[in-house]
């Protein structure tokens, strides 16, 4: 039942919110409370329902049960416009601005200034470059072309497109640093306390623990699409309900450590179980090796090898490079500068198909858009990348030798149904996981990429996929798991390697490393090397890496 009292002392209350979507419950009796003038994080890792509750607050979903309050008011009717006009701001990670526009028509766009002759484009400029200059502290002429801005600038013409119109009262920053460096980051927290100590409160969600114990008053952690514990960033861990009346705690980076701790085992909150298979890895002769390798843009200077018989986990979360970094590996995407070789032979993979001519294949983390023929058989997605071993030299089909091939594949790996003929569409997640597993183990290939290989896959599959990782390992390949489920790494794995920011900050063997070490580690919080932390951001900052999405 709402607490009357708690939602008229709070900027905004979301009380016992619930949203299912086919197969998931996405949020299940969910709350978040934020005070009047607080600037509140919310953190979880993948899954655990923060962008749904954010999305139900924006009017993009709705929820099947549940109330919201903004300032002390139910919010009955919850669309875009009705939140809006409840002074509700969104900052989204994307930087949704057209290159070819103005500063001022960038931040008065769909809420233009208008003269007796049409636009008034002079108003706007002033305007615009009066509160960059007075409530963000940035000036910035307002004839600039968006395009000629840096990232730091243009995430700040879009925070001041958001409030121009002075009606804000909440504003949500969703990810606000993933594209900014170190000294971009310094200068919008001065923005968002600077927000703050206007009044306007502050939902803060973010995957850097770092940030979130420096910038937040409180933090609300979310897990398995529950709201799992409320975190006073200068007190104990206090449960899910109202804020306190004094919420402004003086907090600093160097107090971190132990907040990130308690913030983690709430994230966390799960143990490895047997799902994993028992094996002793024996590794063999490097089968990988990638050096100095880059791509010009997302991710820098890359160094690691890959041995025959070997479980290589590479992790990293949103804007740390990892997912360029496996399609720049496979030839998807271009190579600037480093080298790749494969069982000793240097090679240039200018495409996917150059990479599985050289022995390396990979497992798409978009398995129905990138790895499969939807509406094609079981049998024919099989048989896909080894037409030649069951065409005539004349390049007609053999029909029963292909269909022998594809069984024998489907039986290993215990695709169901049986039916070679079954259109891969019908088949559950997990067995159209094996299909495309089936198809690449039918090349006999070197290495074998897995990005993330148990999205969307029930746990049983999950198991079953596991158990076929450790099968490639054994049988000689050299095997790279790319994920952003940690436990998953630390149970599949032999070694671990950490992305942040586009480089590799960390390599562990998985034996003996505890979760909510990597968990540190991907999150960069307060108790990972300061090292690490200069890695990542330079000797000037803090460190930050996120874990989930």
């Amino acid at each position: 039942m709402t607490n009357t009292a708690d939602t008229k002392a709070n900027a905004l209350s979301m009380h016992n919110i619930s949203k299912a979507f086919p197969g998931v419950q996405a949020l299940d009796s969910a709350s978040l409370a934020v005070a009047p003038q607080e600037i509140h994080g919310l953190v979880g890792e993948n899954g655990a329902g923060k962008s749904t509750i954010i999305k139900v607050l924006a009017g993009i979903y709705q929820a099947d049960r549940g109330s919201v309050w903004v300032d002390g008011a139910p919010l009955d009717q919850i669309t875009p416009e009705t939140v809006h006009e409840r002074g509700v701001r969104f900052i989204h990670q994307e930087l949704s601005l057209v290159p070819h526009f103005s500063v001022a028509e960038s931040v008065f766009m769909a809420q233009e200034k208008r003269g007796m002759l049409g636009l008034d484009t002079r108003k706007m400029r002033r305007l615009s470059e009066a509160f960059l200059a007075e409530t963000l502290g940035a000036e910035i002429d307002g004839r600039t072309l968006i395009r000629d801005l840096t990232v730091a600038q243009r995430k700040l013409v879009q925070i001041a497109r958001a409030l121009i119109d002075g009606q804000a009262r909440l504003v949500v920053f969703d990810e606000p640093t993933a594209v900014l460096g170190a000294t971009d980051i310094n200068t919008l927290f001065g923005n968002i306390r600077r927000l703050r100590d206007t009044g306007i409160s502050i939902v803060y969600v973010s995957h850097y623990l770092s940030e979130i114990t420096e910038i937040c008053d409180r933090v609300t952690v979310f897990r398995n699409g529950e709201d799992v514990g409320t975190i006073d960033l200068g007190g104990a861990t206090a449960p899910p309900g109202p804020a306190p009346s004094d919420t402004d705690s003086a907090w600093s980076a160097a107090n971190g450590a132990p907040r990130q701790g308690e913030i983690i085992k709430l994230m966390v909150g799960r143990e490895i179980t047997d799902m994993y298979p028992d094996r002793k890895p024996e590794a063999g002769e490097t089968v990988l090796e990638v050096s100095g390798l880059s791509d010009g843009s997302r991710f820098s200077d890359v160094n690691f090898s890959v041995r025959t018989g070997e479980i290589l986990g590479l992790t990293g979360i949103i804007g740390s490079g990892r997912e360029a970094l496996v399609d720049t590996i496979y030839g998807i995407r271009r190579t600037r500068r480093g080298s790749l070789t494969i069982d000793g032979a240097p090679v240039k993979l200018r495409s996917p198909a150059q990479a599985v001519r050289s022995g390396l294949v990979l497992v798409p983390r978009d398995r129905r858009n990138d790895g499969l023929v939807l509406d094609m058989s079981v049998g024919d997605n099989v048989n896909m990348a080894t037409l030649d071993k069951v065409s005539s030299k004349l390049g007609w089909l053999m029909r029963a030798q292909a269909r022998r091939q594809s069984d024998e594949f489907a039986e290993q790996l215990d695709v169901r149904p049986r039916r070679s003929a079954t259109i891969v569409r019908f088949l559950s997640g997990g067995n159209q996981q094996k299909v495309v597993l089936a198809r690449w183990l039918a090349t006999e290939s070197k290495v074998f990429v897995l990005d993330q290989p148990t999205t969307g896959v029930d746990v049983g599959a999950r198991s079953e996929i596991y158990a076929l990782i450790a099968q490639l390992a054994t049988g000689g390949a050299g095997v790279i798991v790319s994920s952003n489920d940690l436990t998953e790494i630390l149970g599949i794995c032999d070694r671990v390697l950490v992305m942040v920011r586009g480089r590799i900050v960390a390599e562990r063997p998985t034996s003996g490393l505890a979760l909510d070490e990597l968990v540190a580690l991907t999150t960069s919080s307060a108790a990972a090397t300061a090292d690490q932390g200069a890695a990542i951001y330079g000797p000037e900052h803090r460190g930050g890496l996120e874990v989930g999405a």
